[in-house]
């Protein structure tokens, strides 16, 4: 730390991971401010949303750690910047990644921008991810904790926010840092994780987007051989991959291992309003070996080197996988993967690593 003491805005969600990130930083010597983040209004009574509770272990963390909490509403932001885009993606047929927008614009962007107005110097989250300066550029790195990386949520930020960011628990695993909880009396130590959708919790995902994106029943048909085997609800409500919630009875062709196959979603006729399915998880039409990404984010700005071999995910629990990436335009690239890989879904993201560092990413197309 510099002989001034400088300040540092940590986002404080409630949990464990962010209550350790700014009790590090306390420790170290910053001048820290917690902020609690609310964005999200539209059913704030329903049983899913747990802000109300999220709000009372903040103050609590922060009357035990001995920092001022300042709350804040994103609801207008986040609605306008991350769930109109969520919905916009779901109506064409694509599934979205509402963490990596949610994260991009609303805790480095609005939050950082806050963050900013109130005097700081820097903002830190609970992240399991790392940033360092390398040859005058600021990378992303991946967490000591591979299992907890998270990384891949956060390949859309550019070298304005990581300069401004701090990430205590990069080097950190889970269990330790429940451990520091515990032994600091937090009481979050042993808060379960919170998942679902970025600031909206968890809940019956089809019944939630249901609200919104009223049901259109269409066919549901063998890839194969174009037989109908059910009926969907919509295909907003599927997405490529998908083995439960299809509802297919009396269809199911007897395995050579004895055992029956299972049914995954393979595409989407969104002319026809007809999904396709398949038979069996290793079926040839889930399996692709390049795919092309749009909306292209690189960390440094620059876009890889064509025919380095580099290694990708297109999902979060994924490992990575050896590729080449070839860019077409300045928001376009083709990524060649080694091996097939399973069920590259548009919509999603990919995100490209050399080694430790996260280049950065796209849409998948």
């Amino acid at each position: 730390m510099p002989e001034q003491k400088k300040t540092v805005v940590v986002g404080l969600s409630g949990g464990v991971d962010s209550a350790v990130a700014a009790m590090l930083l306390k420790e170290q010597g910053w001048n820290v401010i917690g902020l609690f983040m609310k964005n999200w209004e539209d059913d704030d009574t329903d049983e899913y949303c747990s802000s109300r509770q999220d709000l009372i272990d903040v103050m609590s963390i922060a009357d035990k750690i001995g920092i001022d909490v300042e709350v804040v509403n994103f609801a207008k932001e986040y609605r306008e910047r991350v769930f109109s885009i969520f919905l916009t993606e779901y109506q064409a047929g694509r599934t979205p990644n509402p963490d990596v927008l949610c994260n991009s614009e609303i805790k480095f962007r609005a939050f950082l921008d806050h963050a900013l107005a109130m005097g700081a110097d820097k903002i830190a989250t609970g992240h399991y991810a790392g940033v360092r300066e390398f040859n005058g550029e600021f990378q992303l790195l991946k967490a000591e904790d591979g299992t907890k990386d998270q990384s891949y949520f956060l390949h859309r930020l550019n070298q304005q926010q990581l300069a401004r960011t701090l990430f205590p628990l990069a080097d950190l695993y889970k269990r330790d840092v429940r451990k520091m909880a515990e032994a600091a009396g937090l009481h979050v130590a042993v808060k379960k994780d919170s998942t679902g959708i970025c600031f909206i919790g968890e809940r019956p995902f089809k019944e939630f987007l249901m609200r919104y994106l009223p049901p259109k029943k269409g066919e549901i048909r063998c890839l194969d051989d174009e037989r109908v085997l059910g009926e969907h609800d919509g295909l907003t409500y599927h997405t490529l991959g998908q083995r439960k919630g299809l509802h297919i009875g009396g269809t199911k062709t007897y395995a050579k291992d004895g055992e029956h196959d299972a049914w995954f979603v393979a595409g989407k006729d969104m002319a026809r309003n007809v999904l396709y399915v398949v038979q069996g998880h290793d079926h040839p039409a889930l399996l692709k070996d390049e795919l092309v990404a749009d909306q292209l984010s690189w960390i440094s700005g620059r876009a890889p080197h064509t025919h380095w071999v580099y290694a990708a995910k297109t999902r979060y629990r994924q490992p990575d996988a050896p590729c080449e990436v070839e860019s077409v335009d300045a928001q376009t690239c083709r990524i060649r993967f080694a091996e097939p890989q399973w069920a590259i879904t548009p919509g999603q993201s990919v995100v490209v690593y050399e080694s430790r560092v996260c280049l950065g990413g796209g849409i998948i197309a």
